[in-house]
């Protein structure tokens, strides 16, 4: 019975959260201390619970969007800046062969991110120039993952991430800043990306030892940080009602 159990556990945790050496060193050995070991367990169940969160992270955005019939309050540049982001991370992951873990959040994000962009856009009347972009958005995916696309092209536009996050969240917070609300930005949303992006620098640097990667989360987490400052802020300040013309 006991050499089964073992045999389950190590089927439940090899490869997925501990190379090989990794499980023998703190089952067999029972070197529960060992540090490298531990930073890779860390760092995959880190990353494996914020792939895990991300399925859901957008979800309230979208909830509220939907709910209010109202995309207002939230900057469609900044949207779409933060979906060429998310794009930029997942494709550049995926052609440089980096664990699942330490990316898939993007993936989860991207689609949440797009159906925000499309329905920000199907709010304001734009219904059919939102589909053309969905379209448009699924073509430019195909080749940029496919061997037409130089590798030189996929890392800069990694590297372009950086100025697109600065710059997506300042109109964000821009926007906040000039509306005097956060409007029907969530609150749930924006502290998960947070936290999210703050732990993503410690597993990027353990899992993918990339600069780039880490400088990505490094620059996100400051900016998240900035938007969940102006809710917080802005916790008690409401949208004026619109007077209905009659």
């Amino acid at each position: 019975m006991a050499s089964e159990a073992d045999g389950l556990l190590k089927r439940l945790l090899v490869p997925i959260l501990l190379p090989e050496k990794c499980y023998d060193q703190i089952f067999l050995q029972w070197d529960l201390l060992h540090v490298p070991c531990l930073k890779i367990l860390l760092s995959k169940g880190l990353g494996l619970g914020i792939v895990a969160g991300s399925l859901l992270v957008k979800m309230p955005q979208v909830f509220k969007i939907l709910g209010a019939k109202s995309a207002e309050g939230l900057s469609l540049q900044s949207v779409m800046l933060e979906l060429v982001a998310l794009t930029g991370t997942m494709v550049y992951s995926i052609v440089n062969n980096f664990p699942f873990s330490s990316w898939g959040e993007a993936l989860f994000l991207m689609l949440q991110t797009i159906t925000i962009c499309f329905l920000v856009l199907h709010y304001r009347g734009q219904t059919v120039k939102g589909v053309a972009f969905l379209a448009g958005y699924a073509l430019v995916l195909l080749v940029l993952l496919s061997p037409l696309t130089p590798l030189a092209v996929i890392t800069l536009l990694q590297a372009s991430n950086m100025p697109s996050v600065v710059v997506g969240k300042l109109l964000q917070a821009a926007t906040n800043y000039r509306n005097g609300h956060t409007g029907q930005l969530s609150a749930i949303t924006v502290f998960l990306l947070f936290g999210g992006s703050l732990a993503r620098i410690f597993t990027s640097i353990q899992e993918t030892g990339d600069p780039l990667m880490a400088g990505t989360f490094v620059v996100s987490s400051l900016c998240n940080g900035l938007i969940a400052a102006q809710l917080l802020f802005y916790w008690n300040a409401k949208a004026p009602h619109k007077k209905k013309k009659e």
